[in-house]
């Protein structure tokens, strides 16, 4: 039996892949690829450090030598010389040049960058999974007319595939946020104790070229074209609460997608997937609840709210740098990206396997149609001589006679029955059901559908490789 806390991020929702990103191990394997990039640039522009150094910090720059670090962090209180003391014991030859001239957030700060931009790339990989997969819904039941809702009151007709560009639509802004950001990711470089690179300065003699050439040497072997021009000890805060409030946007939309499946659900209209032994409830056996919807909305609210964090961290920080960033990031950012990849891992699984009731969706808009369709059924009566006005007074009364049938004697709508006995109308069931036909009620929304597909998603689908991710939800 477990008897220590363990984060249902992990244990129940997130990917591994996303788990491993956010891992102790990437982390400090990170900060060795970090101390050999500085060992290697420092070494190119001029220093002496020799190839055997570097090669020996190679050697073991994935065999990391826990046990030390753990005893070295007990006698230090401080992570990063920990690590520093582990790397050098393993490395006796090379160990006079680790971290040379640098700071505790040349590994800290620039580590975080690139877990986060990597983090990133995966739930952009999702993304457009998702959006891949919504686009196939949108263009199979861009026909079905359904009812549309204002207020969740019925209102005039749209179609199963016009709704669905609804959530891909804001799926789209999410992507191109993302890209944004992602194109602008920046290393926090070699910039020293308070962002001055004096440390740098003094170690190439006070050659200002090759301080400069050093920043964007590491940037280029850490797989980056830019650096923070400017900082104080650590890259600006504000960093982490754009990513952050990226993922709370991708939340949002997630928890409008899961809002409306819920809802749609209820009226037994359209479901999520649902398993041969799954059960709805430990009380009421028939039932079947919209439970991954239901989770993608929980995670989404923690998200939303977890995006103040950095928000509050960014326009806290003093001057050159704080340590209060420290903990909390350690927490919010991981668990945050750990949220996400869960809500989209359980998007892709219910956008994959949507069920469709296209009987009781028509049923519903049978129910409501005769009321939206009484300006028509007017101008067909008017084309057999009827008076407009008359007409509109008969409809009127008739229509609240139906209603009142609805709501007050729970009885179906009997309006298209009223007006095909009255006279005055002249207009036969069979008349009536034609001027009834719900498609006629759509207006562009199937040619919507078609052009937001074709114009709009498919663009950035063919720009993208789209992988078709099997998701297996742990719970």
């Amino acid at each position: 039996m477990k008897n220590t806390y363990e984060s249902p991020l992990n244990s129940r929702y997130a990917s591994k892949e996303m788990q491993e990103l956010f891992s102790p191990d990437m982390k400090f394997r990170t900060w060795r690829r970090l101390w050999i990039a500085l060992a290697e640039a420092e070494k190119e522009l001029g220093l002496n450090i020799t190839d055997e150094q570097i090669e020996e910090l190679k050697k073991y720059k994935d065999d990391i030598n826990y046990d030390v670090a753990e005893m070295k962090e007990k006698e230090f209180r401080h992570d990063v010389m920990a690590h520093i003391h582990a790397y050098g014991e393993q490395c006796p030859n090379a160990r006079p040049i680790i971290h040379l001239g640098a700071t505790s957030c040349y590994v800290g700060d620039n580590t975080d960058i690139i877990i986060m931009t990597e983090a990133l790339k995966l739930i952009k990989k999702k993304l457009l999974c998702v959006i891949s997969k919504l686009s196939d819904f949108a263009m199979k039941y861009k026909d079905l007319p359904t009812l549309g809702y204002t207020h969740f009151q019925p209102a005039q007709l749209v179609t199963v595939g016009k709704r669905a560009t609804l959530w891909i639509q804001d799926l789209l802004m999410d992507l191109e946020d993302l890209d944004y950001i992602l194109s602008n990711m920046k290393l926090l470089g070699s910039k020293g104790t308070t962002g001055t690179q004096a440390s740098f300065l003094n170690l190439f003699e006070n050659d200002h070229e090759k301080v400069k050439k050093l920043d964007m040497l590491i940037a280029k072997k850490m797989g980056f074209d830019k650096v923070f021009p400017v900082s104080g000890q650590t890259y600006t805060r504000k960093l982490d609460s754009r990513i952050l409030n990226l993922l709370s946007s991708i939340a949002q939309s997630a928890y409008k997608f899961g809002n409306d499946l819920r809802l749609l659900q209820s009226m037994k209209e359209i479901e999520e997937p649902f398993e041969k032994h799954q059960i709805g409830s430990s009380a009421m056996a028939y039932k079947r609840n919209p439970m991954r919807s239901e989770r993608i909305c929980a995670l989404a609210r923690y998200v939303i709210v977890n995006a103040l964090n950095p928000a509050i961290t960014a326009s806290t920080q003093w001057f050159e740098r704080t340590l209060d960033d420290s903990a909390n990031k350690r927490i919010c950012i991981p668990e945050a990206f750990l949220a996400v990849d869960a809500i989209l891992n359980i998007y892709i699984n219910v956008a994959d396997g949507m069920v469709v009731y296209p009987k009781v969706i028509e049923k519903h808009v049978l129910e409501e149609l005769p009321f939206m369709a009484t300006e028509n059924i007017m101008m067909e009566a008017v084309k057999k001589g009827g008076d407009r006005q008359e007409l509109h007074e008969r409809i009127r009364v008739h229509s609240m006679e139906a209603a009142k049938q609805v709501k007050v004697e729970g009885k179906k709508n009997d309006l298209i029955e009223r007006i095909a006995a009255d006279e005055m109308f002249g207009l036969s069931i069979d008349e009536l059901n034609s001027v009834l036909a719900p498609e006629n009620y759509v207006g562009r929304a199937p040619q919507q559908v078609e052009e937001f597909i074709n114009e709009y998603v498919k663009p950035v689908l063919e720009k993208n490789k789209v992988e078709d991710i099997e998701v297996e939800l742990k719970v």
